[in-house]
């Protein structure tokens, strides 16, 4: 291989993820995932796949090459499962906080704020796994979650978006359950035998 091909690591890029913050009930959402494709959805593929493989020619044959596609979907989402898994830094809002810990926001606050023009919006600090803006559940490192985090009620911020600046007011910062979505079995899997018997 050439030397122009070999990339070199950046000492100012850490090897591996610094941490991945998150919600006692994000983890467990995760977790519920991870075992499902696991113990379920994974060996229910693994014998599509196999009994696709007895049919001849795999060449030409649909369900054989579907399945090994869906195999490597489900196989690089466990791996990916398993990295956010092993890097969690579970963070619990309910947990008590004294100090400013307790009066400014950081991870697992919800935070009521106002725009220049008086509309208010209540939004929680959760992690990147658990983001659902349905829910207001916004990501500590999207620009929304920069711009508030540390302030405190009474604080100015601005929130820097693309197209410009926005000043925000913090009207309240408290600490409560944030409750995430639950990880629901997908509509279709092979696990959940809604699908159509490939057997005969």
């Amino acid at each position: 291989m050439r030397k122009g091909f070999t990339r070199k690591p950046r000492p100012d890029v850490p090897a591996t993820p610094v941490k991945n913050y998150i919600t006692p009930s994000g983890l467990e959402r995760l977790k519920d995932e991870h075992r499902f494709l696991l113990t379920r959805e994974r060996p229910a593929v693994t014998e599509v796949v196999a009994w696709a493989a007895g049919n001849g020619d795999r060449s030409e044959n649909a369900d054989y090459q579907y399945g090994k596609r869906r195999l490597r979907q489900i196989d690089g989402r466990i791996r990916f499962l398993t990295k956010r898994i092993e890097a969690a830094e579970v963070v619990d809002p309910e947990a008590p906080r004294a100090g400013q810990a307790a009066t400014r926001a950081f991870f697992g606050a919800t935070v009521r704020y106002a725009n220049a023009a008086g509309a208010e919006r209540v939004v929680s600090i959760v992690g990147t796994d658990e983001v659902d803006l349905n829910r207001n559940h916004i990501s500590w490192v999207s620009p929304l979650g920069r711009a508030l985090m540390k302030s405190e009620a009474g604080d100015s911020v601005v929130l820097h978006l693309p197209g410009g600046t926005e000043n925000l007011t913090v009207l309240d910062v408290r600490y409560e359950r944030i409750s995430v979505e639950p990880f629901r079995e997908p509509a279709g899997s092979e696990a959940s035998g809604k699908g159509p018997s490939r057997r005969r």
